[in-house]
């Protein structure tokens, strides 16, 4: 075998010329073989060579197994001459698979050798096991020796490259994550220092100088801590000649500055220039000067969005309009107010009463007129306040020692007209107020609580301020209790519709019923409508449970209908329904998908509907009017609205409240239930009374010419299968 391997290795020998020039680099080249002559054939083939000014240094291995420790303990093998058959006949192989995966050398470059002709292994297992080239011993004569050795280094080198390249953007992209995360000039500036000279491989020795304002003077901006006492000063202010001198170049300049003892870099951006100083031991390499220059854009990027940060901290803590102080910085500084066992200071929310009319009726400017002058006025009358502050759109937050605040004496001063332009406008205020002694260690907890107060104020229309109190809270901790569970059992589908039967007052025939929605406790008893149906208006959840209302009330008539009950079921519509856009549309789907006759749904609206949005809210009746659905009055005579808007409104009935019906016959009563039956009958319009119990408001009603009546006396509010069994029991 040595003789032969002798022959192929030296048979070509005079192509290239030996060098014997000793360099002080070298490409490392393991030889893997079981034949040791394979060894020394090879080194003498290759000796002498040299690959770009770097020579060949040899290592040995004359198994697989011993090929794997040599390359685990030496990382800086660039090639490797690999016997394919050794202890077994593919053990090369198994060396190469443990290269690549046990080892995790990609780099290295493999050449397969075997001295048996005519034996390859598979493409596939080549291209698998990221083979450099593969030949067998009696091809590689030295000239193709050496072809595929320039070869597999030259691919080597460029590996090494790519994964250098790799790691050094990857530590750029360390190093831009680690900068641009500081609001705090100062910080920013010592992580770009030390993320620069981590780049640079230098101490972290210098500082960065440039301009946070609108000005165009130089300053120190941070650094290294020797440079702390000069943070804020111009940059002429160090004693430091050779960086004044430096910084002062790289800017007029407009060039990066490099000597062999200190970088300065420029920093470009939108307005302005900055500048990094930083002592170095060496000129920074090519390389390193291109992942610098890919650094210092973020350090550019980063340092806007310092200046950035800077005006929107302002304008965090800054009202624009007003000049106040806002609700974030009301909240950071009423902190400051909290001492428990103290009761010093008073904290108001003013809200301006209806503010959205104002903006909506003469325009936004006035609309900016009146906040400042309420801001104008509030600063006159209360100088000594500890803060003024615009909390929301038309709410301002007031905190004054209490000995100062007299709140006759404030309604006083908020009732006198406020001068907008060309317009004097007198303004209506709801206050919140809360007294130190209920302040919250939070700033958004104490908050909290005189939006609690203020919304009590809102609430009572009588009352202009409010003083928040403990029960309070507990009330409204109760109510999103109540309104999760009613959220939570609706979903569950736990909500029950029961009907009341409606009766015709002369004939007593049984013309409709109305569905009235239930809530189970869960011990048996019944949450009352008059609870929670307004906090299911409030929370916006009553569209879909009036959907789910009428949907059920839907599948009832036409369950009554093929018993044979041909009867109307009356279903009540809420303020926030005729708010949903295309709601008309909606009742006339689900009334087709359930194939109910229109004539057999009524839907009761109260005057509060009605008169929301008048014009709207005809045009969507009209609609529904149109298509066969007929429309009443619920709890007629209660809203204390005008009576005009009864002409417009395209209705069929009039609902006659209960509290007009419970005291008949009765003198005060007697007028107002006759006049609303007189008026219906003017119009054209049936009208049915509801809380009928007694043989004698039955009598009395009957007399008066009402038409049709509901009521404990004829049937109280019942399930489905009850239902069934009443209108059984009266057919």
């Amino acid at each position: 075998m040595a003789s032969e391997s002798n022959d192929f290795l030296f048979s070509d020998q005079d192509d290239e010329p030996l060098l014997s020039e000793t360099v002080s680099e070298f490409w490392d080249v393991l030889i893997v073989d079981d034949d040791p002559e394979i060894h020394s054939v090879t080194k003498l083939a290759l000796s002498g060579v040299e690959f770009w000014d770097k020579g060949l240094r040899f290592h040995h291995a004359y198994s697989g197994a011993e090929a794997l420790s040599v390359l685990k303990n030496n990382h800086s093998i660039s090639v490797v001459l690999l016997d394919v058959v050794m202890e077994s006949d593919d053990a090369g192989l198994q060396v190469v698979k443990q290269v690549r995966e046990s080892l995790n050398n990609h780099n290295v470059r493999i050449i397969l050798r075997t001295g048996q002709p005519g034996y390859a292994p598979e493409e596939k297992v080549i291209r698998e096991y990221d083979i450099n080239d593969y030949k067998t011993k009696t091809e590689l004569t030295r000239s193709k020796l050496i072809t595929a050795l320039v070869t597999a280094i030259r691919s080597y080198e460029q590996v090494c490259q790519l994964e250098f390249q790799s790691r050094a953007l990857n530590n750029i992209l360390y190093a831009s994550k680690a900068i641009l995360g500081f609001t705090d000039i100062k910080a920013f500036t010592m992580a770009v220092i030390k993320q620069l000279s981590f780049i640079l491989e230098c101490e972290p020795q210098g500082l960065l100088c440039g301009s946070l304002d609108d000005d165009n003077q130089v300053c120190v901006l941070g650094g290294c801590v020797e440079y702390n006492e000069f943070i804020g000063q111009g940059v002429e202010q160090l004693d430091n000649g050779r960086i004044i001198l430096q910084v002062k170049n790289c800017l007029e300049q407009g060039t990066h500055q490099h000597t062999e003892i200190d970088s300065t870099y420029l920093l470009k951006s939108k307005n302005r220039q900055a500048a990094i100083y930083l002592e170095t031991a060496h000129i920074p390499s090519e390389s390193q000067l291109q992942f610098a220059e890919i650094f210092l854009t973020n350090v550019s990027v980063g340092l806007d969005n310092v200046r950035l940060f800077n005006r929107l901290r302002d304008a965090a803590y800054k009202d624009t309009l007003t000049g106040l102080s806002n609700r974030n910085d009301f909240m950071n500084k009423v902190e400051r107010f909290y001492h428990p066992g103290k009761n010093d200071y008073v904290f108001l929310l003013i809200d301006v009463a209806q503010f959205s009319d104002i903006n909506n009726g003469l325009g936004q400017e006035i609309g900016n007129l009146i906040l400042v002058a309420i801001v104008d006025r509030l600063r006159q009358e209360y100088p000594q306040a500890e803060l003024i502050s615009r909390i929301g759109a038309d709410v301002f937050g007031l905190l004054l020692p209490k000995e100062q605040c007299d709140i006759e004496m404030l309604c006083e001063h908020l009732s006198l007209p406020f001068n907008a332009g060309e317009h004097i406008l007198p303004i209506n205020f709801k206050i919140g107020m809360c007294c130190q002694g209920d302040f919250k260690p939070s700033g958004i907890e104490t908050l909290k609580l005189g939006y609690i107060a203020l919304n009590q104020a809102k609430k009572q229309s009588m009352e202009a301020v409010i003083t928040y109190t403990p029960d309070m809270e507990e009330q409204m901790a109760w109510r999103l209790g109540i309104i999760r569970q009613l959220r939570q059992d609706f979903e569950q589908r736990k909500l029950e519709v029961w009907f009341q039967p409606q009766l015709d007052l002369k004939t007593l025939d049984i013309i409709g019923c109305e569905a009235l929605l239930r809530w189970p406790s869960g011990n048996g008893q019944y949450i009352s409508p008059a609870i929670f149906v307004p906090m299911a208006e409030d929370a916006g959840l009553i569209v879909e449970i009036g959907q789910w209302v009428l949907e059920q009330a839907c599948m009832q008539q036409k369950r009554l209908e093929q018993l044979g009950f041909a009867i109307s079921i009356a279903v009540n519509v809420s303020v926030p329904q005729f708010k949903v856009k295309g709601y008309a549309q909606r009742v006339k789907d689900t009334l087709i998908n359930y194939q109910v006759e229109p004539k057999f749904i009524e839907l009761e609206v109260t005057e509060s509907v009605v008169m929301d949005e008048l014009s709207n809210v005809i045009t969507m009746l009209q609609e529904l009017k149109d298509f066969g659905i007929e429309i009443a009055i619920d709890d007629f005579g209660t809203g204390f609205s005008s009576l005009s808007y009864l002409q417009r409104l395209p209705l069929d009935r009039l609902k006659i409240d209960r509290a007009f019906i419970k005291d008949l016959p009765g003198e005060d009563c007697e007028a107002i239930a006759a006049l609303i039956i007189s008026l219906g009958a003017r119009l054209g319009l049936k009208t049915i009374a509801e809380g009928v119990e007694t043989q004698a408001q039955a009598d009395y009603l009957s007399e008066l010419g009402c038409d049709e009546v509901q009521g404990f006396m004829y049937a109280k509010p019942m399930p489905e299968k009850e239902l069934i069994t009443y209108l059984q029991a009266k057919h």
